[in-house]
């Protein structure tokens, strides 16, 4: 199993978010606790990717068309880091 550990500011554009959000939030988190990144990417609808540029090393799931969950893997510690929930802009 999984562990997920969220930031501060994730917590935080959380609380900001709709409802909707956070219920496909709550499904992604399921999806990851029990097959972990690799279970992400046999989801076509999550459109998981790595990222290049100021975020290589970090990866992007898709919400909705708008908000992605930016994420780190750290496989020595079997868990993610969850980094931003956020509109599509990868702008630190």
């Amino acid at each position: 199993m999984w562990r997920i550990n969220e930031s501060r500011e994730a917590q935080k554009q959380l609380d900001r978010l709709p409802n909707e959000l956070i219920k496909r939030y709550e499904k992604w988190k399921d999806v990851i606790r029990y097959s972990g990144p690799q279970g992400l990417r046999l989801i076509k609808g999550f459109h998981d990717e790595a990222l290049g540029g100021e975020w290589r090393g970090y990866r992007s799931n898709r919400l909705s068309l708008q908000y992605r969950v930016i994420y780190e893997v750290k496989e020595a510690e079997v868990s993610v880091y969850v980094i931003k929930v956020t509109p599509h802009d990868y702008r630190r």
